[in-house]
């Protein structure tokens, strides 16, 4: 009689468990009941991501802690004919996480362990979860960090910085994420694991190491990185140069570079961003500077002296109105405060803003920021600058406000035509966040039929049936994503 019982509670509390769906209750088995979220609230939150990019639409979202687990996921999703996207902290900018098509989202926020830091072959083994901060932190006593710095690095993940290849103000001389990735266990898109590249000089066979890292997610989920450890270097100088002219600025960048000179970073910021950081942070920057340049140098003592000193030269040369030299470890950190929070400083001026990311040749920046200055006149928008002026890396911010009826067309009009001035200049698509749904229709401009059709072949390769985070990057008409992928799939089945 007590067995009867038993049994029928058990049933009952199965049957509230249950959600309806099939597929959900087996991802509920794999992995647990509350690492499977199915409300819609979980759902409409996966939707998204830092993007202005909206029409996500997530099926259930998935908590795994082990790569056992996204192996799971995965080979449920593939018996289901589910699809699969990816997620780290949803911070991207170009769309590349949102959820097209309802499929599973796999969040790897769980993942989020520092396994193995080994100074002898200045390696670190983590999980795709980790913040990108958080793992400088803890390297810090021993005098290393992870180079790569995004602007959102106190909220970024490892994995996410892979997937769109990250770079930051100090990409410059240390080079983007690819260049700090060594190795990689991921989940192929049928469910097998491999690890990509390794920790020898020379690893054979194909380098697929640098096919994945910046895929955006269409090749796979990274479950394990293998990062380099960059030594701390014992001087750094920062200076801050103030100009009348953005073009005088532009034109310092260059010219520090043709002279031989390769700075840990060059950031520049126009004057209307520069008065809403100083006026969100006080980090001492001069609010009526047409442009503020930082650059900051490191190595020995004696040669970043000369360094500073020569850049110092350079930048009056082209009609510096301000030079200043960090007098401590104090102000150069508020100085680069300033700079990392500049795009949560613009909430003072409007609720919402749209980032851009396209890189040009340094010979063309003073002209292709005048176009973006007249781009925002003529569509009636505030345009705020500040980019990664060493490596030609612009972000132009569009801040508005989406209640307005029509702005975000014309903000949309507005970033079509910045794309499209800086492609005209010789540039490129994106230098560090991603093409995703936003620069996805302007790759036919940027690669020929038969380049775009090897791209796809590319991902057929390690996705034959384009489930891994399909409709993003390659464009209709090239991708394996135009008939498989983004099918609708019922209501009466998806709830």
């Amino acid at each position: 009689m007590a067995g009867s019982k038993l049994s029928n509670l058990t049933k009952r509390r199965q049957r509230a468990e249950s959600s309806g769906e099939p597929f959900v209750d087996a991802l509920r088995a794999a992995l647990s009941h509350n690492r499977v979220k199915w409300d819609g609230a979980s759902r409409s939150l996966h939707s998204h991501d830092a993007s202005v990019f909206d029409g996500g639409n997530s099926g259930p979202v998935v908590y795994p802690e082990t790569t056992a687990e996204v192996q799971a996921v995965v080979r449920l999703a593939n018996q289901h004919g589910r699809n699969v996207v990816p997620r780290g902290a949803g911070t991207g900018l170009a769309g590349g996480a949102i959820p097209l098509g309802v499929p599973v989202v796999v969040a790897v926020t769980k993942m989020n362990a520092i396994l193995e830091v080994d100074e002898v072959n200045r390696v670190a083994w983590v999980e795709p979860g980790v913040i990108n901060l958080d793992l400088t932190k803890q390297l810090k006593p021993l005098g290393y960090h992870f180079a790569p710095d995004p602007s959102s690095q106190q909220v970024c993940t490892i994995g996410g910085n892979v997937a769109n290849n990250s770079g930051g103000p100090h990409c410059l001389a240390y080079g983007v994420t690819n260049a700090h990735v060594v190795a990689m266990e991921v989940v192929l898109p049928s469910g097998d694991t491999a690890m990509l590249g390794g920790l020898e000089a020379e690893p054979q066979g194909f380098d697929l190491r640098g096919a994945f890292v910046g895929s955006e997610g269409t090749l796979g989920i990274v479950t394990k990185v293998a990062v380099r450890l960059t030594k701390n270097r014992p001087a750094v100088r920062t200076l801050l140069m103030a100009f009348d002219d953005v073009r005088d600025a532009a034109n310092t960048v260059s010219d520090v570079i043709a002279a031989g000179i390769v700075p840990a970073a060059m950031e520049v910021m126009d004057k209307q961003i520069t008065a809403a950081v100083e006026n969100y942070v006080g980090a001492g920057y001069p609010v009526d500077a047409a442009a503020v340049l930082l650059a900051e140098v490191d190595g020995l003592d004696s040669g970043v002296d000369i360094d500073a000193d020569r850049i110092a030269k350079i930048g009056r040369s082209n009609k510096a109105t301000d030079v200043r030299l960090a007098e401590s470890e104090a102000q150069r950190q508020l100085l680069w405060k300033g700079r990392k929070t500049a795009f949560g400083a613009v909430a003072q001026i409007a609720p919402d803003y749209y980032l851009h990311d396209t890189v040009v040749p340094r010979s063309a920046l003073a002209d292709v920021l005048e176009q973006i200055y007249e781009i925002a006149d003529r569509y009636d928008l505030l345009i705020m600058n500040v980019f990664h002026a060493g490596d030609g890396n612009l972000h132009p911010l569009i801040v508005f406000d989406g209640r307005q009826e029509g702005v975000l067309e014309r903000v949309h009009a507005a970033g079509g035509e910045i794309i499209t001035a800086s492609l005209d200049a010789g540039g490129v698509l994106s230098g560090e966040h991603g093409i995703g749904v936003e620069k996805q229709k302007f790759m036919s401009r940027m690669f020929t039929n038969d380049d775009l059709d090897h791209q796809n072949r590319l991902r057929q390769a390690f996705d034959p049936h384009c489930r891994t985070n399909p409709g993003k990057v390659i464009p209709s008409g090239h991708s394996c994503a135009d008939i498989q992928s983004l099918r609708s799939v019922p209501n009466t089945v998806w709830g």
